[in-house]
């Protein structure tokens, strides 16, 4: 378990037009590999768009790497500080790799003499060094998705939020980018949202599941596995815990008070 808390979360609430997204989320978050699972529209995007100072929060306070991004000052102070790979990320096509990760240092504000090698080395642990100077345009969809993993990483960051990462990777390059999350984990805290069970279960210190904007289950992955039951369905035992979470979690809600109202 972390002892520094980086993330740190209170009564978090998101709302999208009559939607309820997250629901007076709380949530504490330290140094490590972090898994967000969930079902679709459990809220897991919604959480890391505010996280990653891109998007509102109704109401809740939030504190990121001892910092309130809510003020301006704090708020550019923690994007100089944070990697963020959204599921959609924005790229110019015309450019070659090594250009492109070199123009996203560049707006991190990483010093000018520091970029070449900070570039170098972002693209030498996602296995991009050997395509640095082909356009963009010509790359495969995971070779494409490894370029945004480059670009979030690009600064070293203190704070890594990955919005389904592994997604168009081979199983191949899937087991590599394991491994470098657990290396990133060693320095940094790095929260990784996935619908891939079997990532959180083998890269991630700690595991969050989400549902309906709330927090279903938080503990390590070996807790979640531990967590199934008979009459679970799954094929590895996390996600048997997986599915035995929702499964209570929801059970629970739907006997409170609040959910008769």
């Amino acid at each position: 378990m972390t002892t520094e808390t980086t993330v740190h979360v209170d009564g978090l609430t998101v709302r999208h037009r009559r939607t309820t997204a997250l629901d007076a989320l709380d949530l504490r978050i330290g140094r490590g590999v972090h898994g967000l699972l969930g079902p679709n529209g459990a809220g897991k995007t919604s959480l890391i768009r505010v996280l990653a100072t891109v998007a509102p929060y109704r109401s809740g306070r939030l504190e990121l790497l001892g910092v309130d991004p809510a003020v301006p000052a704090g708020r550019t102070s923690v994007r100089r500080r944070l990697g963020y790979l959204p599921q959609e990320f924005g790229h110019y096509p015309g450019f070659t790799v090594r250009e492109f990760v070199a123009y996203m240092a560049w707006l991190k504000e990483v010093p000018k003499a520091a970029v070449p090698e900070a570039v170098e080395r972002a693209m030498e642990r996602v296995g991009l060094t050997g395509r640095a100077d082909a356009r963009i345009r010509t790359l495969s969809g995971g070779m494409v998705r490894r370029v945004g993993i480059a670009q979030a990483i690009v600064n070293d960051p203190e704070l890594l939020l990955l919005d389904e990462p592994t997604a168009g990777l081979d199983p191949e390059q899937r087991v590599e980018f394991r491994a470098l999350l657990r290396e990133l984990g060693t320095t940094s805290t790095v929260l990784v949202s996935t619908h891939l069970v079997e990532d959180v279960a083998t890269a991630c210190t700690e595991v969050t599941l989400l549902d309906e904007g709330r927090v279903a289950f938080c503990g390590t992955s070996g807790e979640l596995a531990a967590a199934g039951d008979d009459d679970a369905a799954g094929d590895s035992p996390t996600e048997r815990g997986y599915t035995a979470a929702l499964r209570r979690h929801r059970s629970a809600r739907a006997a409170s008070p609040e959910a008769a109202v």
